[in-house]
């Protein structure tokens, strides 16, 4: 339902990742490209991802806009790697900010450096 949104963002979404190894990174997402889409609600917007070692470590199933941006991450080959280089947690606030952490300790990323 989400699969076409989360397309177009996955560029940004993929630099972003690359960048939150020196610290927290925010998308701001256009609220009404999910609203047309969804169901017009403003709120239920919310939820955050675990991927430990390129998997996801949660439950989202009944999150359809989180399982689909999950599915768009995982499908794509450059952000699966990414993603299995070290864990992250992907999240969404009622603002409509995607943000991206990479939660790793920073002493296992500086000794894989």
């Amino acid at each position: 339902m989400y699969t076409q949104i989360w397309t177009k963002y996955l560029p940004i979404i993929k630099i972003l990742l690359k960048r939150s190894v020196n610290g927290d990174q925010v998308l701001d997402l256009n609220r009404i490209d999910f609203e047309r889409v969804g169901s017009g609600r403003k709120a239920g917007y919310k939820f955050s991802i675990e991927f430990n070692k390129g998997r996801v470590a949660n439950i989202i199933s009944g999150l359809p806009l989180a399982s689909d941006l999950a599915l768009v991450m995982l499908e794509d080959a450059n952000v699966k790697a990414i993603l299995q280089q070290s864990d992250y947690v992907v999240s969404l606030n009622t603002k409509f900010q995607l943000t991206m952490k990479n939660v790793e300790p920073k002493e296992a990323v500086t000794e894989q450096a």
